[in-house]
């Protein structure tokens, strides 16, 4: 009996070990990820019961490379291998059309986007995925700012401020934040669920559950309430809402293998050309990330 006491007791030990999982990065040195992205964002107003709809299409490749181990954090270098970018009107049609591989004669923002491409940023990824810093983002916006051909100060200035809020070191870390700041600080149990918040134009406070965990994929879904608050020379937007995710992810290392966003929230906007009067918006939105290497 105590032979088969002892055996009992290892083998609820054994099985208590088992399901106590420590997900997170575990990034070898020199290894490369390279992920596809594509995102939808539908933004309608209404106004005295007419809708202007206002169609956004982003698909890019960014490449991540390993490149050290510093402090138990991960040295990373990202750089966009291709950026393509559409934005549609219901009422004006087609507003702009980027693809940053192909530069057009006489098209600023294609010269723009172009030197985007294979220029390296640097970020320091934690296990749990938190960008922790960016370093290079200046940088590539004054890289950007040069191929944009202005000479003058202060149209070069405006150029600049306007290419920070996207592709600034802050604003990197702030965007890519939600591919990769999804894992918990705590060994996890299938079932259990954690939080993590995200802060910017799109603040997030983030409800993670892992749903699955086998030899070949960890299966992570998530919800969030959303606040969004964007404030711009033309126009603003304060909007709030959900978000749901759906994640699957390689095990072993950590990294994504397919990520879905899908995100729906309403509230006003102001433009200044109509004396910021405020306008019922939506904001649906898609985005997915998934290993193409």
């Amino acid at each position: 009996m105590k032979h088969l006491a002892l055996l009992l007791t290892l083998s609820l030990f054994s099985t208590t070990l088992l399901g106590q999982n420590k997900l997170g990065y575990h990034l070898e040195k020199n290894s490369v990820f390279t992920i596809k992205q594509d995102a939808q964002q539908i933004i309608t107003q209404e106004l005295d019961g007419a809708s202007h709809v206002l169609t956004n299409k982003i698909s890019g490749i960014l490449e991540f490379t390993v490149e050290n181990m510093v402090d138990n954090n991960y040295e990373l270098s990202m750089v966009f291998k291709d950026l393509n970018l559409k934005i549609s009107s219901s009422i004006q049609g087609e507003l702009m059309n980027i693809q940053a591989k192909e530069i057009k004669e006489g098209d600023m923002q294609s010269k723009i986007f172009h030197s985007l491409l294979n220029t390296p940023v640097k970020m320091i990824l934690a296990k749990t995925g938190d960008i922790l810093e960016v370093t290079g983002g200046d940088s590539l916006v004054t890289r950007m700012t040069k191929a944009s051909g202005l000479e003058d100060d202060f149209s070069k200035n405006m150029m600049k401020k306007s290419l920070e809020k996207e592709f600034g070191s802050d604003a990197l870390s702030k965007s890519y934040e939600q591919m990769t700041f999804i894992y918990p600080t705590v060994e996890t149990n299938i079932g259990d669920s954690w939080e993590n918040k995200y802060e910017g134009k799109l603040s997030t406070t983030n409800t993670w559950t892992l749903k699955n965990l086998t030899k070949d994929t960890t299966t992570i879904t998530g919800t969030a309430d959303v606040v969004m608050n964007i404030t711009e020379p033309a126009t603003t937007m304060n909007l709030t809402g959900t978000q749901s995710t759906l994640i699957t992810a390689n095990p072993n290392n950590g990294v994504l293998i397919k990520m879905t966003v899908e995100g729906d929230t309403k509230g006003v906007s102001t433009m200044v050309q109509m004396s910021d009067q405020e306008i019922p918006t939506t904001i649906k939105s898609t985005i997915t990330y998934e290993l193409i290497q």
